[in-house]
């Protein structure tokens, strides 16, 4: 049975029902060919974006896109899935900051960057953008995806064995050391940085002065137990490295505001939730965003979502609170809002394209465009499958 969902004449995705379980069809199919390039694309790399680009889709390279897929949201997951590739509209937002990354001045201390915006008006996306753009140019990307995740999803907690009253989550970080070294295999082996001192894990387990990083993520990765003390090594000699202008280094954190809150859902041995700074990474990734190394950036998101304690704003100065908005300070905020009219106008067509909706009428996108106020989201689950 085939159902179909109209709004105005216009035609939607398909949904097939069986055995009372609904499966989306693939809106994509193998038979859709791109014989032209479409008006609303561009076929330049993030390098040579410019407002020239700007509302129109880029499509990212199978090759990056399987490095990014990994840690991907869901939602961006099974647009990939679906549309069989990943497209990128091009923004103001990431065409303003890879303006300033071009011109930016890297024997200097590193400038930080703050996106802030309602939520699901694109933020993540603008940092996937950014993140082709790092690695374009050959830096070496830091990129934690969804910070509340660290200290929602925590499996496994333990006492530090490295500091002192300090709470470990060994997988999550051993999982986070795989997903960075996947995604820098390239620039790790360029570059061959290798460690500055001697770090001792245990009594029989050092890692010598001299070591390359790679060797250094990938015990991190098979010895899980000291995984969070690798990750806080690892940052220090990447700060080090860039310094020594050995390499150039971006650092990318989504939700940055969740270190800031008060308290986490990662409990201690008497069932207790603890606070942010007692878990022994929170001071890695404050330390990377410290003004004491150069050859780098960090661009950063702040959502309502990553804090449970303060959602009664989107503005940064309110979500990181006292002790996070100082820490940062100086930086520089940039707003991430709802499509424009031109940016909706090519993302239906985008989405026409996919063949995720066919034959909408003027007046179904004129429905569209005042059920979701032009909300990216929004826009994305009306043209859903119902």
């Amino acid at each position: 049975m085939v159902i179909y969902n109209c709004i105005n004449g216009s035609l939607f995705g398909k949904i097939c029902i069986k055995n009372a379980r609904r499966t989306i069809i693939t809106a994509a199919t193998k038979d859709i060919q791109d014989v032209n390039l479409s008006s609303f694309r561009t076929e330049l790399n993030p390098p040579e974006h410019n407002e020239n680009c700007l509302n129109k889709i880029y499509t990212i390279s199978s090759d990056i896109t399987s490095l990014l897929m990994k840690d991907m949201t869901i939602e961006l997951k099974k647009q990939t899935t679906i549309f069989r590739e990943l497209g990128i509209l091009v923004r103001k937002p990431a065409i303003e900051l890879i303006s300033y990354l071009e011109q930016t001045d890297y024997t200097k201390s590193i400038n930080k960057y703050v996106l802030y915006g309602k939520e699901g008006v694109g933020k993540t996306t603008t940092l996937l953008h950014l993140i082709h753009y790092g690695l374009m140019k050959h830096f070496i990307i830091i990129y934690l995806p969804w910070v509340r995740n660290w200290f929602r999803y925590a499996r496994e907690v333990s006492e530090s064995p490295l500091i002192p009253d300090k709470l470990d989550l060994p997988q999550v970080a051993a999982k986070w050391l795989e997903y960075l070294k996947y995604l820098n295999e390239v620039s790790l082996s360029q570059y061959n940085l290798k460690t500055t001192k001697e770090y001792t894990w245990s009594q029989r387990e050092v890692t010598k002065c001299g070591e390359t990083l790679s060797n250094l993520i990938e015990f991190g990765i098979k010895r899980n137990k000291f995984a969070c003390g690798v990750i806080n090594a690892l940052l220090d000699e990447l700060k080090l490295a860039s310094t020594a202008g050995k390499c150039k280094t971006l650092v990318f954190i989504d939700g940055f505001n969740a270190f800031t809150s008060t308290i986490t859902h990662v409990c201690d041995e008497n069932n207790k939730y603890m606070p942010p700074e007692k878990i022994s990474i929170t001071s890695a990734f404050y330390n990377i965003v410290n003004y004491d190394w150069c050859n780098g950036a960090a661009i950063l998101t702040v959502d309502k979502r990553a804090n449970k304690d303060r959602r009664d704003s989107d503005y940064p100065k309110y979500l990181l609170g006292k002790k996070g908005f100082e820490h940062l300070d100086p930086f520089l905020p940039i707003q991430v809002e709802n499509y424009s009219k031109e940016e909706f106008t090519t993302i239906l067509e985008y989405y026409t394209d996919r063949k995720w909706i066919r034959n909408i009428s003027p007046l179904g996108m004129k429905e569209l465009e005042l059920l979701s106020n032009k909300h990216p989201v929004t826009l994305w689950r009306l043209c859903k499958s119902l």
